[in-house]
């Protein structure tokens, strides 16, 4: 059930309906193995400004035959929390394979995989991937949505030729609409003066 959101933010779909979303972290399907504290529904939350932003990006690509698909925006502190209690139990390694398999678990803090705080919890930081509309199908962007090495970051060298230009469509595009890339992650992007720089929400997802 829809709850009362805080002022400032909204449900993606309420303001682009034509984005496609799936969280990950509302199911078994991540780098846990199980669902994350604080997703209790598969209900994308973001702030308002960013919602008006990713639907200016979506209106702009739909144009090209793509459409955007967002894994993850507002993430509760309860959910990082959630991350870092996981990064400490060392011998919990159901996803390591498919998530993170040339990395040992004890580095993922040090590596900057998994931090205490995140930006999503600032309300304004999306993660999200480019799909092919006539297809439905993902674009092949290289590596999974986070996947946890060195072919994640935007300009891996170990890229193909068409993965490179996928990543790029999308970066080229969120650019433009006032969002910043991070170094790390090529489906991670937060929004330039975001509404809420320094508060760390904490409301649950439903």
């Amino acid at each position: 059930m829809a709850q009362e959101l805080p002022k400032g933010f909204v449900y993606l779909n309420d303001v682009v309906p034509s984005i496609e979303t799936e969280l990950r972290y509302c199911s078994h399907n991540n780098f846990i193995g199980i669902p994350i504290d604080g997703y209790e529904d598969n209900a994308l939350i973001i702030s308002t400004k960013a919602a008006n932003a990713l639907k200016k990006v979506q209106e702009e690509i739909l144009k090209k035959g793509f459409s955007l698909k967002v894994f993850d925006a507002y993430r509760p502190q309860q959910a990082v929390n959630h991350f870092v209690r996981w990064a400490r139990v060392l011998n919990d390694t159901v996803k390591k394979r498919e998530y993170y398999p040339n990395i040992p678990k004890r580095q993922l803090f040090n590596l900057g995989y998994i931090a205490s705080k995140s930006g999503h919890t600032r309300g304004s930081t999306v993660d999200l991937t480019l799909i092919d509309v006539k297809t439905g199908t993902e674009l092949d962007m290289g590596s999974p949505y986070d996947f946890f090495g060195e072919i994640s970051h935007p300009f891996s060298k170990k890229l193909s030729k068409k993965q490179l230009e996928n990543r790029l469509l999308l970066r080229t595009v969120m650019l433009k609409n006032n969002f910043r890339p991070y170094v790390n992650e090529w489906w991670h992007f937060t929004l330039r003066n975001e509404p809420f720089p320094k508060t760390y929400f904490n409301f649950p997802i439903k």
